[in-house]
């Protein structure tokens, strides 16, 4: 039984509370059982399922497209992901591509691409994916080598894109591509690519430890149509951080739902297991284990929900994001391999719960910004505040 007590707090209202509910009820109906290894087909089933239900609609804004609002909610989003991490990392990975994967379109697409694409994605008939990292250019987005060059009403592409999630089995890519408008970050640009266009190529498919639909892409002489060119030229970098900012803070609450799982697990295996003529739970050591588990978690939460609810007033969550992303996937590293710990052997046997959750955690602590990353973004944030300050204080000084 998860423990739902958060919703109390005054970040929520009373919709997102029925939400989570009704999600939660859902999930332990439809996401008990994986259906075979077929990742592929897993995870196009899981999209289908989540489309049927209705959940992929919050992923979407625009209610003329398939969306539930003109605007994504944060504090859906991260509820959400919260959720169907908890009963399932796939089915959370499923829900959040459809959202980042078509997340340019709903913020810059012209009419026409919003019509086209969104109400698919909304439906769960077609999957979505987000083409930005490269061999040499993952955090660092301002180094894109992937080019496009305008040949008349086309744009053609060459380059490649890795680590893309739902590649080889998306139907369509927003791919971010070098457009030379100007030098470094200005001089990107943002394409709507569909899976069928000649010259674009499945070059590898990349497996990792926790199993997900993942692909490097190949483009060479990839022509799309100016058409499909979202937003402005050289405008795609900021269409590029915009997407993440919407989808920054919901990593931190996937990462929640993995970390209040394994806190659950490791309740009941402390509960059960037998140790020293007594319940490992009887033990001061796990006790002091489990109080630093929840208190692990409640800090994330808070920390997770507070950029939520500040992006939903409209505000800059920058560092507030980043705050939330690393200490919330951080922290489930550790409240997981806690867990792991309080199993003991059994918690490293194949497809245990907490087995599974450390596999799929450790990615959370890199994609969308590694945690070096999201440090650097904090600094930044604090610096500039203080420079600002000083400089103030300097001019104030100077008059008196």
């Amino acid at each position: 039984m998860a423990d739902t007590r958060f919703l109390d707090w005054p970040f929520f209202e009373p919709r997102h509370r029925t939400l989570a509910q009704q999600l939660d009820a859902w999930a332990g109906n439809h996401l008990a059982q994986q259906h075979g290894s077929d990742v592929d087909a897993e995870c196009r089933r899981l999209v289908r399922m989540l489309g049927e239900a209705g959940w992929l609609r919050h992923a979407v804004a625009g209610r003329a497209h398939g969306g539930l609002a003109d605007t994504i909610d944060t504090r859906a989003i991260c509820l959400l992901r919260e959720t169907l991490a908890r009963h399932s990392g796939l089915a959370d990975f499923a829900f959040a591509m459809q959202g980042l994967g078509s997340g340019a379109i709903s913020l810059e697409g012209t009419p026409e691409q919003r019509a086209h694409y969104l109400p698919r994605v909304a439906a769960g008939q077609a999957i979505a994916a987000f083409a930005l990292s490269e061999p040499q250019a993952g955090s660092d987005v301002a180094a894109m080598a992937c080019t496009a060059r305008i040949d008349g009403d086309h744009a053609v592409i060459d380059g490649e894109k890795t680590w893309i999630s739902n590649g080889g089995i998306a139907d369509f890519y927003v791919v971010f591509v070098r457009s030379d408008e100007a030098p470094g970050a200005r001089g990107i640009s943002a394409f709507i690519v569909d899976a069928d266009t000649p010259g674009l190529h499945i070059a590898e498919r990349i497996h990792v430890i926790a199993p997900h639909p993942l692909a490097r892409l190949r483009f060479s002489q990839c022509r799309v149509p100016l058409s499909q060119r979202v937003g402005g030229a050289g405008q795609g970098f900021k269409i590029a951080m915009r997407t993440l900012d919407v989808f920054r803070t919901s990593v931190a609450a996937a990462a929640l739902g993995f970390a209040r799982r394994a806190l659950a697990e490791g309740l009941q295996r402390a509960l059960q297991r037998q140790m020293f003529k007594g319940a490992l739970a009887d033990l001061q050591l796990t006790q002091a284990k489990l109080a630093q588990m929840a208190t692990t978690v409640d800090s994330a939460a808070l920390l997770t929900y507070r950029a939520a609810w500040q992006r939903d007033q409209g505000r800059n969550v920058t560092r507030e994001a980043a705050m939330a992303k690393m200490v919330a996937t951080e922290g489930a590293q550790q409240v997981i391999d806690a867990a792991v710990q309080l199993f003991g052997g059994m918690g490293v046997v194949s497809d245990m719960p907490v087995e599974r959750l450390y596999r799929e955690i450790r990615a959370l602590r890199i994609y969308e910004g590694a945690t070096e990353v999201q440090q650097l973004i904090i600094a930044r944030e604090l610096l500039d505040e203080a420079r600002t300050a000083a400089a103030t204080a300097n001019v104030t000084a100077a008059k008196e």
